[in-house]
């Protein structure tokens, strides 16, 4: 597998679950494979490491086999969603070292656009991975009835092709 988008989302219906659907399907067009882990059918437990949870391993393992690793969440609080904190805590320091990243979030509105580089760059730069220079920050204004508007997911297609420039990724 080559790739890995995480939701962090307590929803698989949720606006940051879509943009990450849009980056996945970005980097299949290239012809990057990947699967896409919802952290919400996880087992709490297993999320908590207070047991062993043969989902839990398998989802690790998939991120630490990955070049690329796509995460997006909902903003709660000023910050990443429990969901992700928790899942990337199972991680030791520098375990994704040599893994390209793209970090989207979503929020209500324009307040809280710098969880991107306050919260999840940070957070995939404690376990080694390298953050593509476009991060994606989408708004409640700016997802329609027919989802995401176009300038949002041509964000979403900007990081997807620096992440395959740093790789040296050839596009199919």
């Amino acid at each position: 597998m080559a790739a890995v988008a995480i939701s962090g989302s307590p929803s698989r219906q949720s606006k940051s679950r879509r943009l990450l659907a849009h980056a996945a399907d970005g980097l299949a067009r290239h012809g990057v494979p990947g699967a896409v882990i919802d952290l919400c059918d996880l087992p709490a437990d297993g999320l908590l490491g207070r047991v062993r949870a043969p989902d839990v391993d398998a989802a690790l393992q998939a991120v630490a086999a990955a070049r690329f690793i796509v995460v997006a969440t909902p903003v709660y609080r000023a910050s990443f969603s429990g969901l992700l904190k928790v899942f990337f805590d199972l991680f030791p320091q520098d375990a994704l070292a040599g893994k390209v990243a793209i970090a989207i979030a979503t929020g209500a509105g324009p307040a809280h656009g710098l969880v991107v580089d306050h919260g999840l760059r940070p957070l995939l730069a404690s376990v080694g991975a390298l953050v593509v220079a476009t991060g994606i920050y989408g708004t409640d204004g700016q997802f329609g009835p027919d989802g995401p508007e176009p300038a949002l997911l041509a964000r979403v297609d900007r990081a997807v092709a620096e992440a395959l420039e740093v790789t040296g990724h050839v596009a199919l």
